[in-house]
C-alpha cells in the first residue's frame, strides 16, 4: 500500500464524517480542486482505503431497542471448528459485529434485537443451538455513550 499524504487523510477524514459530500463539497473542505479530489477518492477506493459508503441508521427509530453483547465460549471441539461456527454468525443479522478474543472467551458479539424478549428466542433458538458452544455470557447495554466508525487519522 502506498503512503496517504495530508489531502489523503482530510478527504477520508471528511468521508467518515459525512459520505454524501459532493465532490465539490469535499475538495473544498480539503483545499483541492474537484479533478484531483475525484481522482484521489478513486484511488483510496480502489486500494482498499474506502471499503464502502453507508448510511448509519438509527437503530432505535427501526425498532431495534435491545442492544446486547454476548461473550461466547466455545468447548475443546468446538475450537476446532472456528470457521464453521464464524460463518453460522456471519447468517445471522442480529449479529453486527464479531470477533475472535484471546483471554477466557473465544468470541465477542455485538447483537440487537427489538426488545429482550426478542434477544431471548434468539439465543434460544439459535445462537445456543451452534455446534461447539461452551458457555454464553450476554450483558444487554442500557445507554449509550459513545458510538462511532470514525478512525481516529493522523
Amino acid at each position: 500500500m502506498t503512503q496517504l499524504d495530508r489531502f489523503e487523510t482530510k478527504i477520508l477524514r471528511e468521508l467518515q464524517r459525512d459520505a454524501a459530500q459532493t465532490t465539490a463539497q469535499i475538495a473544498e473542505r480539503v483545499g483541492l480542486s474537484p479533478s484531483p479530489c475525484w481522482r484521489r477518492i478513486d484511488r483510496l477506493e480502489r486500494e482498499g482505503y474506502i471499503r464502502k459508503r453507508i448510511a448509519v441508521v438509527d437503530r432505535r427509530k427501526v425498532g431495534l431497542n435491545a442492544h446486547v453483547f454476548a461473550q461466547v465460549k466455545l468447548n475443546a471441539h468446538g475450537r476446532a471448528n472456528l470457521d464453521e461456527f464464524s460463518a453460522a454468525i456471519r447468517a445471522f443479522p442480529e449479529v453486527l459485529d464479531a470477533y475472535v478474543l484471546m483471554g477466557t472467551m473465544d468470541f465477542m458479539l455485538r447483537i440487537v434485537a427489538r426488545d429482550i424478549d426478542a434477544y431471548e428466542r434468539f439465543f434460544f433458538e439459535h445462537l445456543s443451538k451452534l455446534s461447539g458452544v461452551q458457555e454464553i455470557h450476554s450483558t444487554v447495554a442500557l445507554s449509550e455513550i459513545k458510538a462511532t466508525n470514525e478512525l481516529p487519522l493522523p
